[in-house]
This record gives C-alpha cells, structure tokens and sequence, in this order.
C-alpha cells in the first residue's frame, strides 16, 4: 500500500523546487500567457469544424448561424470556402506564437532554476565541515551536482512545459466540450478517476525506481573517475579487467532500473489511452442516439467529435510526463539533502587577532561521531611562538585528527587548544584557518596556471615579486623560470604536466606566501629529490623563523632540530622532548629512530 506521507514528501519537495521560480516570474507570465494562446487554438480548431457540414448543405443549416456568422457569409458555400482556409492559417499562426513564447520562456526560468540550484549546492559543499565528505561517497556528490541535477532541469522545463501547455489545452477543450453538451460530455469525465488512480500507482513507481537510477549513476560515477584517476595502477597491476568489471556491475544496475521505469510508463501510457478512447467510443454511441442527437446540429456533433478526440493526445503527453516529474523530484530530494545538512557552526565565535603562534593543548580528547573509539585522548603540550614542533609516530596515531583540529578544519572542544592563550572554541574556524598555512601529504593543485597556484584564493592579490620570492623560499623558482611560460604555465589537471616533487614545491611556495604566523607540513618533503630535500632542510631556519612550525613527519632524520618532538601512539601523547632527550629515554621514538637506521 502506498505511503501517504511519501506523496506528501513529494509534493513538499516539489513546492520547494517550484520556489527557485519565483526569482524570474515575468518570464514564468510570458511562458504562461503562450500556452494560454496555444491552448485556446486546439478548442478553436475543433470550432472550425461545425461549419464544414454547411459547405455541403449551406441552406440547411443557415438558420442556426448567428448574426456575425452571416455576416462572414458563413452560410453560403463560397463564404465558407473562403472562410475556413483563413481561420486555419490564423488559428495555425497563433498557436505557433502560443508555443514559441511558451516554449523559450519556461526554458528560460527552467535553465536558470537548475544554474542557481547548482550553484547553491556546489556553494553549500565548500561550507559544509569537514567531516561531512569523510562520511559520503565522493562519486555520489559528483553524480548529484551533475547527473541528478539534470533530471530537476528535465521536470523544471520539458515537464512543466507540458504540464502547463497540455494542462491549459485538456482544460480548453473540456470546457468547450461543456458548452456544446454537457451530458455528453459527463459520459467522457466517467473516465477520469480511473485514469487518475493509474497515474497515481505510477507515479509512486517512477519515484522508486528514480531514486535507484540516481544512486547506481553516483556509483558508475566512483568507479570511473577512481579507475581514471589511478588509471598508471590499474595497468601497472594488471587491473583492467577488474575496474571494467566493477564499472559493468554497475551500469547493469541502471540498466536494469531504467527498464523498469520504462515497463512502468509504457504499459501506463496505453491503458490510459484505451480509457480515453472508451470515452469517445460511449460519445459515438450517446451522440447518435435520435433523443440526444435532435439537440445537436450535425455539424456541432462534428466539432463536439473533434475536441473529444483532441483531448486524447495532450492527455497522453500528460501521463508520459510524469515520469519526469518523478524522476525530478527524486533527484530534487536528494539535492535538497545536501542543501539541509547544517553548515560549519562559525557564527558565535569572535576572530583571531595578532596570532604570534603561541600553541597550548590542554588534555585533548577526542571522538569521531561513526566511532566508537577515542582518535585523541588527553593531548597535552606547549609550542612557545617560532618554535619547530615535530608530530612522530606509527600510521593511525591520531597525527592528522590533531592537525585537523589545531588548523579549524574540526571544532576543538572547549578549553583544550589554546592559541596564544585565546580557547579555540570561542574563536570562529574560518579565522583559525586565516592564520595557517599548511601543506598537505597528497598535494592538491588546481587545473590553472603556476601563478594562480601559488597566488590561490585570498593570495590572489599577491605581487609578482611576492610570489616569485615565494617560489625560490620552497626552490620552486629554479624549474618554473625555466618552463617557456614560467608562471603562466597550466598545470593540467591535478598538476598533471609537473614531476611529484614540482608539485609539492608548488605547493611549499603557496603556504610560503601566505607568512602564516603558524606552518604546518604534512611530510611535505616526501616527494622531493634528494637534493630539493636537502635545500628545503637547509632553508628550515629560514623558513620558520618568526613562525611556529608543526611537521608531521615519517622520516624521523628530517625532524632531529626540532625544538619539541611530540611521539604520538593510539591517539596519546607517549613521549615528548627534543631528539637528543627521547633518544636518552629509549622508549618508541629511540625504537622508530633506530628501526629507520637500520634500514
């Protein structure tokens, strides 16, 4: 049985995709106005027919016709053959007119709803905290932003397109059919509440099965930009008849339901159309009965014929779009999914002010909400203003949660992180952010030149002294001048036309220039050469100065100058000092040291 509250839900998702409209409602009026004319000219072209029985007996049926219909000469031969091809021509012209204003305006409100609705949403994820994109699928967001909102432009202009247009044209020729006989014409509405009844049970189909189109596209979306992206070890292991496999299991899934959403329309389409024509065929059976028929001249039961017969293609047009519409609100809820997860809570905090970099953790715990187990517990430590602080320890201990929270990517809880003696819970995240730099394992770059690279969001104002400086501080400027656009060279996507270690230096002179009064290198040097390492290590008192510095660091040979060395292990702080007094320890941090040096 059908849920009620899920139609409900429908139609609220409608309203609200419906209310994206209202910021362009004089195109919506023209659009309207258009299939207004249009849907007048479909029950005036059934009223030119009543006329054409007269061409053949224009004296027997003059006297039914009206003062102006015998002005026009409408009962006469001639007057009706000149007639008709005119009122045909007319009738033709503005139901053209009638379309185009339609048409090209709804398409209008329709392409500029899905713009802003896009655009909403992309604006929605860039402000959405951080831990959001940790618990959903990378492809299924991609797919949302593309595919899914697609589907809204499908039920936001053809659809309504066809709503309006055949609705206006349905609800001309019942009224027209009204006029000439209204008994009649209660035999042709018997049909409507079983073809309501069918639309109904569809459209709860359509729905169904939409949602699982929409989610098997998100996946055909994974698996191939995860097979592109790493496509050098999908052939390096020999993997391609796996990913093609995997890609396969996916798009058989679509498949499969867009099948049944087509078994669903396709069978819907043609009851319907047998109900319709059930109708017309009771219409010839009552109309040419002699009771009923005596109050008809043969020519209104011509034109009454007409517009019965009329009514049965927009009703068709008007059940087939209803999988569109389905197939839009399906996607519409899963875009307004998105637009109703709560934004990053920075709104009651004040901002930070002349940060010097002072750094103080004060038992820091902390719990991912998907777990049941601490990522942090009880973090202590103090990194006085321009000092070098060192994070070492084995993989998953705890090492990127704490960065996480010290650069405001995640809320730190109340009187645990102390920046210069403010509590980072009062302080709002967005201004943590502004007051660190920081350089990332996997380096990201964006598909622009070198310049906009390193010159990136609120850098973007940067001189081009400031950013070549930037450059040679990170020993970027040795390869860039060399390239023959030097800093107006593309990238490509991800920096795919750089080395690794080009890229990360790129990514070193970004945080370079932004003179953050806090650094922090996420093993920042991993994919340089030996030689751009040793440059980069020999330039760290440089590069730190009159700035706190945090690395994490896996090469512990890297970190020996570090003023405070902080051993981190199942989300603790085990040991902490400088390289000389944890090696005087003997405890993890003289074991990993001795374990790398052994090797």
């Amino acid at each position: 049985m059908r849920d009620p509250a899920a139609n409900n839900s429908g139609w609220q998702t409608y309203k609200r995709l419906l209310s994206y409209v209202r910021h362009f409602w004089p195109a919506l009026i023209l659009a309207i106005c258009g299939f207004v004319v249009y849907a007048l000219t479909q029950s005036a072209f059934a009223s030119l027919m009543q006329y054409v029985p007269s061409a053949f007996e224009p004296d027997a049926n003059a006297a039914n016709l009206s003062d102006w219909e015998q002005q026009l000469g409408l009962g006469t031969r001639e007057g009706i053959r000149l007639f008709l091809p005119i009122a045909i021509i007319t009738v033709v012209s503005f139901r053209g007119i009638g379309s185009y204003l339609g048409g090209y305006y709804i398409s209008f409100v329709a392409r500029n709803v899905v713009n802003r609705i896009r655009r909403d949403v992309f604006e929605h994820l860039t402000a959405l905290p951080s831990g959001f994109f940790g618990r959903n699928n990378s492809g299924q967001l991609i797919s949302t932003l593309t595919f899914n909102v697609e589907q809204v432009a499908a039920a936001s202009s053809n659809a309504i397109k066809t709503v309006i247009r055949e609705g206006l044209t349905v609800a001309a020729l019942l009224a027209y059919l009204l006029y000439l006989n209204w008994k009649l014409s209660l035999l042709f509405f018997l049909a409507a509440p079983l073809i309501g009844l069918i639309i109904r049970v569809a459209s709860s189909r359509f729905k169904r099965y939409s949602k699982r189109i929409q989610q098997s596209m998100g996946g055909v979306t994974h698996v191939a930009s995860e097979a592109i992206r790493g496509q050098a070890i999908v052939r390096a292991f020999g993997g391609e008849a796996y990913e093609n496999k995997r890609f396969e299991d996916r798009c058989q899934t679509s498949l499969k339901n867009e099948l049944k959403l087509a078994r669903v329309n396709e069978i819907s389409t043609p009851i319907i159309q047998i109900l319709t024509f059930s109708a017309i065929a009771l219409l010839f059976w009552f109309g040419l009965d002699p009771n009923l028929f005596d109050e008809l001249s043969a020519g209104e039961f011509l034109a009454y014929i007409t517009a019965a017969s009329l009514v049965a293609k927009p009703l068709r047009q008007l059940t087939n779009v209803n999988a569109s519409i389905q197939r839009g609100i399906a996607a519409a809820e899963s875009i307004f999914e998105i637009l109703d997860q709560p934004l990053e809570h920075d709104n009651s905090g004040r901002p930070l002010v002349n940060f010097a970099g002072g750094l103080c953790l004060n038992n820091l715990s902390y719990s991912y909400s998907n777990s049941d187990r601490q990522a942090l517990n009880s973090v202590s430590f103090n990194a006085a203003a321009g000092q070098l602080v060192a994070l070492v320890g084995r993989s998953g201990a705890g090492k990127t949660t704490l960065i996480d929270i010290i650069a405001g990517f995640i809320k730190a809880p109340a009187g645990t992180v102390w920046l210069d003696g403010n509590d980072a819970s009062d302080i709002t995240q967005h201004s943590i952010r502004q007051h660190v730099a920081i350089v990332t394992q996997d380096t990201v770059l964006f598909e622009d030149t070198i310049r906009a690279n390193i010159a990136y969001g609120e850098l973007a104002g940067a001189s081009e002294e400031q950013i070549i400086e930037a450059a040679r501080s990170a020993h970027a400027w040795e390869f860039i001048q060399n390239l023959p656009q030097g800093l107006d060279t593309q990238v490509g996507e991800g920096g795919a036309s750089l080395s690794g270690g080009q890229k990360q230096r790129i990514a070193l002179a970004r945080a370079f220039l932004k003179d953050a009064p806090l650094l922090i290198l996420d093993e920042a040097t991993s994919a340089l050469d030996n030689e751009s390492e040793r440059a980069i290590s020999a330039a760290m008192p440089n590069i730190t100065q009159n700035r706190t510095t945090i690395v994490i660091a896996h090469r512990l040979v890297t970190v020996e100058r570090a003023d405070l060395i902080i051993v981190m292990d199942q989300g603790e702080v085990v040991e902490q000092g400088t390289h000389v007094e944890l090696l005087a320890k003997n405890g993890l941090y003289a074991h990993l040291h001795r374990s790398q040096f052994d090797e």
